[in-house]
């Protein structure tokens, strides 16, 4: 049974399902789906083209599936997709896709705090921790289990690898590649994510192996290219240090310093 404030404005083709509840004065508008067990608080705002998983919740006031703010956006139908068990803090700003992708993605159980800024075409995966105010242009990719300190811009199409930590009030303007630390100004590698991995029961022996890449990468001398060629010289590599190859050898942007 949905459970919706008198207040609340739910169009009549919106889509809502089992145990959703909605607060005081939230606007549902119609194309729009929400999964069973999810709480929308009040004064959020939901337009046409969301699509919102089982059991996520979405705070006071946060804004969620509106136009791209892209000025090639000419009123294309497109989609803003958004995982089960994932929340949704006060005042956060989600924007659909563009005709670039038609689509937004925000994966499962991620933690957006609040005014975090989700552009266009944005692709964020699971498990996902964005501090307050993250604001990020369009066409980012944030991986998996990233988490990303307070305050930080990301510049658009910016790729952020899985298990990556940023510090707080960093400009993101380059790639991150998988299981660092990022700090500093200008942002650069500051060892890898240790603690982070560590909680997600990464071995001894696979940190040692992403710590001896990373150091061949940053600490030997050799440009990208060639540190690259090196590892690929291996006679094996580990799943995750071949995780670490493949992002290099696709980025676009070049990986931070």
């Amino acid at each position: 049974m949905t459970n919706i404030h008198s207040t609340a404005i739910v169009e009549t083709k919106a889509e809502l399902g089992e145990g959703v509840t909605v607060g005081p004065y939230t606007v549902i508008e119609d194309d729009v789906f929400i999964g069973e067990n999810t709480e929308i608080a009040s004064h959020a705002f939901i337009h046409s083209g969301t699509r919102l998983g089982k059991k996520c919740r979405v705070f006071k006031g946060a804004v969620v599936g509106t136009d791209p703010q892209d000025l090639k956006y000419a009123g294309e139908k497109t989609t803003l997709e958004i995982g089960d068990e994932t929340t949704v803090r006060e005042f956060c700003t989600l924007n659909r896709g563009s005709s670039h992708r038609f689509k937004t993605v925000i994966g499962s159980r991620c933690l957006l705090m609040a005014y975090v800024h989700v552009a266009h075409d944005c692709i964020i995966g699971d498990n996902v921790i964005l501090a307050n105010a993250i604001n990020m242009g369009g066409h980012v990719t944030i991986e998996s289990f990233a988490a990303i300190g307070g305050m930080s811009p990301i510049h658009q199409f910016v790729r952020i690898g899985s298990h990556a930590f940023i510090g707080g009030g960093l400009r993101v303007n380059k790639d991150v590649p998988p299981y660092i630390l990022a700090a500093g100004e200008p942002i650069q590698y500051a060892g890898i994510n240790r603690v982070g991995l560590t909680r997600k029961g990464f071995s001894s022996d696979v940190l040692n192996e992403i710590r001896k890449a990373y150091k061949i990468i940053y600490r030997s001398g050799l440009n990208v290219s060639q540190a690259v060629a090196k590892l690929k010289n291996e006679e094996t590599l580990i799943p995750e240090v071949q995780l670490i190859v493949d992002f290099i050898e696709s980025s676009e942007r070049g990986i931070i310093k």
